[in-house]
């Protein structure tokens, strides 16, 4: 967890773009994410060259090679130990000319370093703005994995906060959350189709090191979480470039972070690769049938994006493959051929295991859809038994455009160790579900009065649409009202008439 401190220098590094020029925040993450980059690779260099002089025998591996540039500047002098000491203008002269064109040869290379970098630019041109940002984020203590991944965070948070982009980002405590209902193994082969800054690839290797320490000292599953366990797609290069730094200051090597239109390209290559998806993708409405892949129409035929993207997860699980992903409530209930088809695929053909729904809030300020938490397995030959329902009406946050905080943070996400009491629950239910997640033996009790049930896939069949909406299975409790039987109503009626012509024979005595 981020100090104050620290907050406050990254606040000042925003300070300083937004005063220097760079208004968008999107652009100031940006050009933050390059010069981490080139931060990253003066220190990978200055690593080699440790283990090089300790062990007395050549450098394996060189970042910046011996000698100078194209252009005749020293190779040294593009490095970040060297730069940042020098004069503004000359500082600005040796980024902008040649560690920037030499960022894109690394990328244009095919360096797992640069592979994000091939049109990395300087996005401003003061001297004074980059002096005074590379003197900041040297400040920044960034030695361990921890804070260098915090920082990051706080960081992209800052994209969210300022009001522009924050669809990229999915709530954090909703990420945490689908993570720990879908307990990450060291031999999952883990895969996000709409990544954007990937947030659930990190929380998934975060939960790893948590949960699997043993992992990362066991050689063959170190090499596949840092190789081969996490895949991320994109379409845009802003986004790719972030997100692979996000993996990178997270302590995940190699992560494959690459671009793709995964809606429009087909799937054959990774059809069946992966053991869990997470994801929240974006829902654009439709896409023309010529611009959608094949192989997704074979699934659902639909030009719907929302279905479509339940077709690919579908697609790129392998068999006894998990996902948790977030869909619009109109997935749930739409009444289209596809909608219902979709759904009946879900429930017939595979294992749906739970729909949990969130308030309209969750997203907001950017989008006040509603959407929900679908969990399920592919099994391709069915397995659907119950359904768990949970209706979600508080996250620990305000639901309206401010989206502030009404618990201590202690108390906020999952709240690990922390003891919720009934008005905590009120404001918090992220602990309760993962809670009632964990022993669902139990809910088969519960009524459809409670805030979470279970429902029989015989019930979701037989509504012949099979709905998935919480409302049509959720039950109102109603009050128990005891009622008179006639008799007594009828006894009561005769004894207020009696009184009411006894009132009237008083007055016509005292009239009369």
């Amino acid at each position: 967890m981020l100090t104050g401190p620290i907050r406050n220098q990254i606040d000042q590094i925003w300070n300083a773009f937004w005063s220097g020029g760079v208004s968008n925040p999107l652009s100031v993450i940006e050009q933050l994410t390059f010069l981490m980059f080139i931060k990253r690779l003066d220190d990978l260099h200055t690593v080699e060259e440790s283990k090089a002089e300790m062990l007395g025998t050549p450098m394996e591996r060189r970042i910046f090679p011996a000698g100078a540039d194209p252009k005749g500047e020293p190779y040294d002098n593009l490095r970040w130990s060297r730069f940042r000491n020098f004069e503004a203008r000359e500082m600005m002269r040796i980024v902008d000319e040649h560690v920037f064109p030499f960022l894109r040869a690394l990328g244009e290379a095919g360096s797992s370093y640069g592979t994000h970098m091939k049109d990395a630019r300087l996005g401003f041109s003061n001297p004074n703005l980059l002096a005074k940002v590379v003197q900041m984020l040297d400040d920044i203590p960034m030695d361990d994995r921890d804070t260098k991944g915090d920082v990051y965070e706080y960081m992209l948070g800052k994209i969210a906060s300022a009001g522009q982009n924050g669809q990229f980002r999915t709530p954090r405590h909703i990420i945490q959350l689908m993570v720990h209902l879908m307990a990450p193994q060291p031999t999952d082969t883990i895969c996000d189709p709409a990544a954007g800054t990937c947030g659930f690839l990190v929380a998934a290797g975060e939960y790893l090191r948590d949960h699997h320490p043993q992992m990362l000292r066991n050689r063959e599953q170190r090499d596949h979480f840092h190789n081969r366990m996490f895949h991320g797609f994109d379409f845009d290069s802003t986004m790719l470039r972030i997100g692979a730094m996000n993996m990178v200051l997270h302590g995940v090597e190699n992560a494959d972070v690459s671009y793709r239109d995964s809606l429009a390209e087909e799937h054959g290559e990774d059809a069946g690769a992966y053991s869990l998806i997470l994801a929240n993708p974006p829902f654009a409405g439709s896409l023309d049938y010529d611009t959608t892949a094949k192989d997704l129409l074979k699934i659902v035929k639909t030009k719907k994006t929302e279905l479509l993207f339940l077709a690919l997860f579908l697609r790129l699980l392998r068999t006894g493959g998990r996902a948790a992903v977030i869909v619009p409530d109109g997935v749930l209930f739409g009444s289209s051929t596809a909608h219902k088809a979709i759904r009946r695929t879900l429930v017939q053909d595979h294992k749906l295991q739970a729909i949990i729904k969130l308030p309209s809030g969750v997203f907001r300020p950017y989008a006040g859809v509603s959407c929900a938490i679908v969990v399920f397995t592919k099994t391709g030959v069915g397995g659907t038994e119950d359904v768990w329902f949970y209706d979600m009406t508080a996250d620990g946050f305000s639901l309206d455009d401010k989206r502030v905080p009404l618990l201590d943070e202690a108390k906020l996400g999952l709240a690990t160790g922390e003891v919720m009491l009934a008005e905590d629950h009120a404001k918090n239910n992220l602990p309760d579900i993962l809670a009632r997640w964990q022993r669902l033996a139990v809910e088969a009790d519960r009524p459809r009065t409670a805030q979470s049930f279970m429902v029989p896939a015989s019930d979701i069949e037989a509504t012949g649409t099979w709905d998935l909406s919480l409302n049509r299975y959720k039950e109102i409790e109603h009050e128990e009202v005891h009622h008179a039987s006639p008799a007594e109503i009828i006894a009561e009626l005769r004894a207020i008439e009696a009184e009411i012509a006894e009132g009237l024979d008083r007055l016509e005595r005292m009239l009369g």
